[in-house]
């Protein structure tokens, strides 16, 4: 029967009330141009977001190509200034080529759903970003989802499957807690069984691998002809974007074939140049990446977390609730942290999370110690 005089969006009351109940109902929260208080919160690792050349960067390609790119890259969106950050971006971190997108976001759902597809085989991890996994969504491919890191399940669905073409995707670096995925051994199952792994660096670009090129560098992947990197720009390098970055061919086809970078418009030329001047920031100062891991590995310390492999550092507290009292008892005193609830986490394991900045001082360690040992002292009560 028609239910006349019902309004079509009546149930979001219902829901909006069980996430209140449940401690998961989220809100935006402005932030002033520069913050009175601590970041340990954004994603800003090598501190390059405010940096003078990256802004300078960024104005100055403004002023040249205008405040938009005016179209997608296959019309107008197209200019020197991203073809001439591809080439950087692809020398720094080994790879043969690279195509700039208009966010990681974007950046993995064109890699994965072009690269993949039906009739073929995407095996994910488990705790993969929400973009990679919306990705093996789209891809209209069979998808396995196996546990976190564990190379002998990705083993078993690559040698068990009937398809022609198999994708294994991973983080380098898992967002929520900041641990290593095992890239060696994960290329070494897909070289046996014929499959392309694609990597995510957005956590790694900036703070692994020799001055900051990431996790597949470090352990010698760059450049290899089967792997497939993603990242983005708004992390490390202080912007906004993404890039695909692999063999050239790559390159060919997602430019023909992913939706993303075809129908959506180019990445704005001030991001280009900010990513661009952050780039060079990074190459001129490499000590960027080992500070960021000395500064996690203090604050790991003060909260009595395990030594962290990467910027991130996570405090699990359990309830949603509990982490979040303490993410807001820390912002009263001036430090503000991440708070990550379900369905960020699994159930049970909500957290406090922390991420280092390269240029952290003494002053700032100090205050954060003082702050994060007085509200998990009580959180943990």
């Amino acid at each position: 029967m028609p239910r006349t005089g019902l309004s079509p969006l009546a149930w979001l009351d219902e829901v909006e009330a069980q996430r209140r109940a449940a401690g998961l109902r989220r809100s935006l929260r402005t932030r002033p141009p520069v913050g009175a208080e601590l970041d340990l919160a954004s994603n800003d690792y090598l501190g390059l977001s405010q940096h003078p050349d990256v802004i300078d960067g960024g104005v100055a390609a403004l002023r040249t190509w205008g405040a938009g790119s005016s179209g997608s890259r296959l019309v107008t969106g197209n200019t020197e200034l991203h073809e001439g950050f591809e080439a950087a971006l692809a020398e720094f971190v080994g790879a043969e080529s690279a195509l700039v997108f208009s966010s990681g976001y974007t950046a993995n759902l064109g890699a994965v759903v072009a690269l993949s597809g039906p009739g073929s085989l995407l095996v994910s991890d488990a705790l993969t970003h929400a973009s990679l996994v919306d990705a093996c969504r789209l891809s209209r491919a069979r998808v396995v989802v196996t546990p976190h890191r564990d190379v002998s399940a990705v083993e078993a669905a690559l040698a068990a499957r009937d398809e022609e073409r198999a994708v294994v995707v991973t983080d380098s670096v898992f967002s929520a807690d900041g641990v290593l995925a095992p890239l060696r051994a994960l290329h070494e199952v897909c070289r046996r069984h014929g499959a392309l792994l694609i990597v995510d660096e957005a956590h790694g670009l900036g703070v692994r691998g020799d001055g900051g090129r990431g996790l597949l560098h470090e352990v010698g992947l760059a450049g290899a002809p089967d792997i497939v990197m993603t990242t983005t720009l708004s992390k490390a390098l202080g912007s906004q974007g993404g890039v695909v970055l692999g063999p050239i061919a790559v390159r060919d086809h997602l430019i023909d074939a992913a939706r993303p970078f075809i129908f959506d418009t180019g990445l704005a030329p001030a991001a280009v140049g900010a990513a661009w001047a952050a780039l060079r920031v990074l190459i001129a100062e490499p000590w960027r990446a080992r500070a960021v891991l000395e500064h996690a590995e203090a604050l790991a310390s003060m909260c009595g977390a395990e030594r962290p492999d990467s910027a991130v550092v996570s405090v699990i507290l359990g309830e949603p609730e509990v982490a979040l009292q303490a993410a807001t008892a820390c912002l009263d005193r001036g430090v503000r942290v991440g708070c990550f609830r379900p369905p960020t986490v699994p159930a049970g394991t909500s957290r406090l999370r922390l991420t280092a900045r390269a240029s952290l001082s003494d002053d700032e360690i100090g205050l954060a110690r003082e702050v994060l040992t007085d509200v998990l002292a009580a959180a943990r009560a």
